[in-house]
């Protein structure tokens, strides 16, 4: 039976993605529910977005508050939330400075730029000739410049002619970065897990690696902790696992706890000191519900515990993952909450099988059709996680079963 909602959508919008079909219309804690009355666990946290819950109630509060007072004045004048929520992001960080954004593509646009003239300002590279390194397999955003140094294939195809300027080497691999790195090196950025590729872990002490890589021949290592950070891995920033502190960081998603998009680029003195009033700035970026709902999230994020919660929920959701047999299965892998269920493509599609977690009331979304993503808000239980696993494990074996029927067909 056709939506007319769906159909609404699929007439007057860009067919640039391809939803699950199911509409959404309001949310809770964990759960969300569609225009039928159905509830479903959202597995899928919206990217990282909704570390906190669905319709936290105070972040709406502030927010709320926030709205009937002054919303938007842009950057043309002080307020007085703003440097309340910078400093607060700093500490959280222990960077010096912020520079706020609305979107994560906009704050590694901005990371982007700064790493470039800090390269010719202070590092003393040519003019035009500053290389960034990244690493293949990454997702930064959609922007011209961010598809432009992807190694997607899709993400790139038709869209070019790209801004030169860029390496890529391979995700993982410390020794690949050094030999990437020449004097007109400006930065390295990196992903501490690599999400849209398929949550994919590097060994450990690979960032602490490439962090003394990076000192030893002045280079800026910019960590992306826009899925990962904000206390989705169990720490607050993901490179925290490896006991470094980047040169600069990349926040975004669950900044807004989930009500709306707030990003910052945060880094040292030294590096912020390059932008100069005119080189860089968005009307929207720094507003005051964003500065407000801001400080909130990090508020939340420590008086409720969720970054030890990430930790011991995502330790026990791997765990029990880890006991499923299928031969379908090809790898379970992850950190805190953010961990990815690799299937094996030659048998089955991800996708078809987070449409079959839809009837058991389980919400997620694969990536790439080969891995099924699992990145609940950090407010999870351990019975939630245990209805959820349960449904894996149902669906795991509903599709074996048509596997083996199409094999005795054939």
């Amino acid at each position: 039976m056709k939506n007319p909602i769906i159909d609404l959508e699929q007439r007057y919008g860009a067919q640039n993605y391809q939803p699950l079909p199911i509409v959404l219309v309001r949310g809770e804690g964990v759960y969300v529910w569609d225009d039928a009355g159905n509830r479903y666990m959202d597995m899928m946290g919206a990217y990282s977005a909704v570390s906190h819950g669905h319709c936290h109630p105070k972040l709406v509060k502030v927010l709320t508050e926030q709205a009937q007072t002054l919303a938007v004045v842009s950057r043309a004048f002080y307020t007085d939330k703003l440097g309340l929520f910078l400093k607060k992001v700093c500490e959280a960080t222990g960077q010096e400075r912020a520079l706020p954004m609305n979107t994560g593509a906009e704050a590694v646009e901005t990371a982007l730029k700064a790493a470039r003239k800090w390269a010719y300002t202070v590092k003393k590279v040519p003019a035009d000739q500053a290389e960034i390194i990244v690493c293949r397999g990454n997702f930064h955003g959609r922007t011209i410049a961010i598809v432009g140094m992807s190694s997607e294939k899709q993400y790139r195809d038709g869209f070019g002619p790209f801004p030169a300027g860029f390496k890529q080497i391979d995700f993982g691999d410390a020794s690949a970065l050094e030999k990437a790195i020449t004097p007109n090196t400006a930065a390295f950025l990196v992903e501490p897990i690599q999400g849209e590729n398929g949550i994919i872990v590097p060994p450990a002490g690979y960032l602490k690696a490439c962090a003394e890589i990076c000192r030893k021949h002045n280079v800026l290592m910019i960590c992306d902790e826009i899925q990962t950070g904000i206390g989705r891995t169990g720490k607050f920033l993901a490179s925290e696992h490896d006991g470094i502190k980047p040169d600069a960081v990349v926040l975004g998603k669950a900044l807004g706890g989930g009500l709306l998009p707030v990003s910052v680029f945060l880094s040292r003195k030294e590096v912020m000191d390059v932008f100069t009033p005119g080189d860089h700035g968005s009307t929207f970026g720094g507003n005051q519900l964003a500065a407000v709902v801001g400080i909130a999230a990090l508020d939340v994020l420590q008086e409720e515990g969720l970054i030890a919660k990430a930790a011991e929920m995502g330790a026990y959701l791997l765990s029990r993952l880890q006991a499923l047999k299928s031969p379908l299965i090809v790898d379970i892998r992850g950190r805190g909450l953010l961990i990815g269920l690799e299937i094996n493509p030659s048998y089955y599609s991800a996708r078809d099988l987070c449409l079959k977690l839809l009837k058991y009331g389980i919400l997620t979304k694969d990536t790439h059709g080969t891995v099924v993503r699992l990145a609940p808000p950090l407010i999870i239980q351990r019975d939630q996680i245990d209805t959820v696993v349960s449904a894996i494990s149902q669906v795991l074996a509903e599709a074996e079963q048509e596997v083996k029927g199409e094999k005795n067909k054939a």
